[in-house]
């Protein structure tokens, strides 16, 4: 595990040194204020590369350590001067834990998600977009996804104004499994509220639960329902903007062998335009 968390670190700082080179000038021209507000809007007129790390804890019927990294590309298209296309990749790094003794850690890729929002470019009012998710069978072992295709809308909605500090809204989608497949079919929501308050000088405190349901589990281990938040700030790697959070969520409700607790590490790399 050392081994693949330098890894993983030299990976980032190698990505933050390229991209350095490459950062747009129009970052030096806003505050690191409006930075951090732009960051927060998922369907905002932004290229990014997040890089967010989920430890989950007391995972499994041994009590493990669960880690996935999710890598998300987020890239703007611009329709015309009234509409934008925002798409959004998640590649999820799992190293998953041995659930029986005598069992080895699993280490690979999950199942790539894909989500294209339609959103207005000039936003009257409450910013909004909407548009599909679609879930790739890619992962490299089956203890980590599903051999299903994954299809269905979803939905974000927010509230940002120039001058006010909060930033506050919500993500929603659900996925069902399509085609065939030898895995069993799956129906997946998810809800993701959050809420931003931000200070001059970038600095931010943040709360961005991830709530989900498995609608083919029995009711008792349908739900996992976190609480709680963290801390961001607005750093530059050069001329480069970074967005970083360090947050932590208690799970009031969760399957039985899912985890209780989960720290979370978010590195972002912003392209301002």
């Amino acid at each position: 595990m050392k081994s693949q968390g330098k890894w993983q670190t030299s990976k980032v700082l190698g990505a933050l040194s390229l991209a350095a080179a490459f950062a747009s000038p129009a970052s030096a021209e806003m505050s690191a204020e409006e930075l951090a507000k732009l960051a927060q809007n998922p369907v905002g007129n932004l290229i990014s590369v997040p890089f967010q790390n989920n430890t989950n804890f007391n995972v499994g019927p041994r009590d493990g350590t669960q880690n996935i990294l999710n890598i998300q590309p987020v890239i703007p298209i611009e329709v015309n001067s009234q509409w934008n296309v925002i798409t959004r990749t998640i590649v999820p790094v799992i190293s998953q834990p041995a659930f029986v003794s005598g069992e080895d850690r699993i280490n690979g890729i999950g199942d790539l998600q894909f989500t294209a929002f339609l959103s207005p470019a000039i936003p009257k009012g409450a910013i909004w977009g909407a548009g599909a998710v679609v879930q790739m069978p890619t992962n490299s072992n089956d203890a980590l996804g599903n051999d299903r295709w994954g299809l269905g809308p979803s939905f974000v909605m927010l509230n940002l104004k120039k001058g006010d500090p909060w930033v506050y809204g919500f993500l929603v989608n659900n996925v069902w499994s399509v085609g065939s497949g030898s895995d069993a079919s799956y129906n997946n929501f998810l809800l993701q509220p959050f809420l931003n308050y931000n200070f001059e000088g970038g600095l931010y405190l943040t709360s961005a639960p991830i709530v989900t349901a498995d609608w083919k589990a029995d009711s008792s281990q349908r739900w996992t329902v976190p609480l709680g938040g963290g801390v961001g700030k607005i750093f530059h790697f050069g001329k480069l903007p970074v967005n970083t959070q360090l947050s932590a969520y208690y799970n009031v409700a969760h399957p039985d062998n899912a985890a209780n607790w989960q720290l979370r590490l978010q590195v972002q790399l912003m392209f301002p335009k």
